[in-house]
């Protein structure tokens, strides 16, 4: 038919303008996305969020100990969760996932500060938590980072890096091989 352009069965059975078939998928593919960083967002706020943020703020406020060093303080949390941000953002764009077990990475990341070890995500958050304890002198708070540090470790080797290597077979073990889990 003259003028009539391209036409493809549309999911419903009948039959679209290949245009509107394009126009769909994109819209499809921006819910898509949106859906994904609403769930990248959330997993942030549920996951580091408490860890190195709620719970360190409730710890050091309600410890009664005075505000100190709020300049190197500052420093230290902001580094470290501009560093969080990065991560995050890399589990995002390069991984396609978040940093929710529930949603994590389809690909592996080995892009951004991942290039220099293997859970940046971690040792942001550890960074994060001394800042909190340099803000009020906090003992409890560096106690409560080494407390997120064993335990950041066992389920790095117990849960992420046999999951890493199930998942991403010889890319996790050549990854591995040339990026250390920490940073020695």
């Amino acid at each position: 038919m003259p003028g009539s352009g391209s036409l493809q069965e549309s999911s419903d059975g009948g039959l679209k303008a290949a245009g509107v078939v394009a126009r769909d998928r994109n819209e499809s593919s921006v819910a898509v996305g949106r859906q994904m960083l609403l769930r990248a967002i959330s997993a942030f706020i549920v996951l580091p969020g408490m860890v190195a943020f709620a719970i360190p703020i409730g710890i050091g406020a309600s410890a009664g100990n005075p505000v100190q060093h709020s300049v190197a303080a500052a420093a230290v949390v902001c580094a470290g969760t501009v560093l969080l941000l990065w991560c995050v953002r890399e589990f995002y764009v390069a991984g396609r996932g978040t940093l929710a077990p529930w949603s994590p990475p389809k690909r592996l990341v080995v892009s951004g500060p991942y290039r220099f070890t293997r859970n940046p995500m971690y040792v942001s958050v550890i960074i994060i938590v001394v800042g909190w304890s340099v803000l009020w002198d906090s003992r409890m708070l560096i106690y409560y980072a080494l407390g997120t540090l064993a335990t950041v470790y066992a389920r790095v080797r117990v849960i992420e890096e046999p999951w890493a290597a199930r998942t991403f077979g010889s890319q996790w073990e050549a990854y591995r091989g040339r990026v250390p889990r920490w940073f020695v």
